[in-house]
């Protein structure tokens, strides 16, 4: 087909869609009429004879041209969300660099880092490209609403260069303001007549430039024109690049994040069926006894039997082994202790409290201590970290308890102190029992 026959035809597509459009508003012009000019409507009083044709008009207005069709509402409210979260996104990032600058410096720099990162967004994608980062994911751009036909035109530069400033610099200026006034009202003293002058206004500002939004939103989501009420102003508004735009919703990222959330569930079901702490305690002691085999092999004494040890039998006894361990994590054997404080030196936390011996070796540790573990190993049985030996029970320990024959006494108690076998063969005297009255 040459040139000439397409030019042609498309202005014969062009004449229809025209026409088309002339049929269509002509068809509407004649509804609204028989509505106006319905006699029951005539009859009323003045003033409410003009609301039918004043509604009328009204509606004309807000719906447009293009009537109520739908025009892309969720790709353009998508697209903003787009932006934010694309703007938080940088704004993490640059926050976790500048933190090793400052402790200070991500909060005392937010409204400047956001005034730069604004600035380098808008001019990398409006104003080079007449679409921001998120309007290109939703295959929109911004056209000038202004021009008259079939075909929208670009934006222009003055309508760019206007919607950078209110868009970036409006923001920074508003919310440095907004700070400003809070410093004054939040100090030690009384604020200014003029500083609460100027809040009140403030506050009455941004409460109209909400309800001013929050009207135009209303507005967009009958015709779907304008998604702003910076766009509203500038006549800028978003639209598919052609009209052969596809307005099917991609759904990979929500197929995606519906597999991971089952696969998710899945493990949690699976997790504890399978016995992950059992496999483990299995795995931690075939570990040891490996490693053992090795370390004795080392040292050339694995032609014969070696006796158990543990990774804390170098503790004097009156310290709990479990909770040495958990107060010393980073030193686990007596080279390591020794090296770091110098020597083994009990203390009120590591000591036995209320003190029960493992059964079958016979190692004493706290109660609570060794119930825990005993518990937490599910009846597996846990590894003595005095002897190595397996241990699945405990009972109370009965050691160094001396039951003798008190003498009567006529009044008052009788307390026994018991010494060691040396001393009680030294001397008898430190026996004796005193009288209390």
């Amino acid at each position: 087909m040459s040139s000439t026959n397409f030019a042609a035809a498309q202005e014969r597509v062009l004449e229809r869609r025209r026409r088309r459009e002339a049929e269509a508003q002509s068809r509407l012009t004649e509804q609204q009429a028989s509505v106006v000019s319905h006699p029951a409507l005539k009859r009323l009083p003045y003033p409410l004879n003009t609301l039918p044709q004043s509604g009328f008009s009204l509606w004309n207005a807000i719906s447009g041209r293009e009537g109520i069709r739908p025009a892309f509402r969720v790709g353009q409210v998508d697209a903003e969300l787009l932006d934010e979260e694309l703007l938080g996104l940088l704004k993490g990032q640059v926050g976790d660099a500048l933190k090793y600058f400052g402790p200070h410096l991500r909060e005392d720099w937010s409204h400047e880092i956001l005034l730069v990162l604004r600035a380098i967004l808008f001019k990398l994608s409006i104003w080079d490209h007449d679409a921001s980062y998120g309007a290109a994911l939703q295959s929109l751009k911004y056209v000038d609403s202004r021009s008259k036909g079939p075909v929208h035109s670009t934006p222009t530069k003055l309508q760019k260069s206007l919607y950078g400033l209110l868009t970036v610099g409006g923001r920074y200026a508003w919310d440095k303001w907004e700070n400003w006034l809070v410093a004054q009202e939040g100090g030690y003293e009384e604020p200014s007549q003029e500083v609460r002058s100027l809040s009140r206004l403030t506050s009455t500002l941004s409460t109209t430039h909400s309800i001013a939004s929050f009207i135009s939103f209303l507005i967009f989501l009958v015709n779907g024109r304008y998604r702003t009420l910076v766009d509203r102003l500038l006549r800028m508004r978003l639209t598919p690049p052609s009209a052969q735009a596809s307005r099917e919703v991609s759904f990979e990222y929500l197929n995606r994040q519906l597999v991971w959330h089952a696969f998710t569930e899945f493990l949690l079901f699976l997790l504890p069926l399978v016995g992950i702490s059992r496999w483990r305690r299995w795995v931690s002691r075939a570990w040891r006894k490996t490693t053992s085999a090795l370390r004795s092999t080392a040292n050339g004494e694995g032609d014969h039997q070696t006796e158990k040890q543990g990774e804390l039998a170098f503790l004097p006894e009156r310290s709990c082994a479990i909770c040495y361990k958990a107060n010393n994590e980073s030193a686990a054997t007596e080279g390591e202790v020794m090296a770091s404080s110098g020597g083994i030196i009990g203390s009120a936390q590591t000591d036995i409290t209320n003190p029960y011996e493992t059964i079958p070796c016979g190692c004493v540790y706290c109660f609570v201590c060794i119930v825990q573990k005993l518990e937490g190993e599910e009846g597996e049985g846990w590894v003595c970290l005095r002897c190595g030996e397996l241990v699945k029970k405990c009972k109370p320990w009965s050691g160094d308890v001396l039951e003798e024959t008190r003498r009567q006494s006529n009044s008052g108690k009788n307390v026994g102190f018991a010494m060691d076998d040396a001393a009680s063969i030294n001397s008898e005297a430190h026996e004796n029992s005193v009288d209390v009255g």
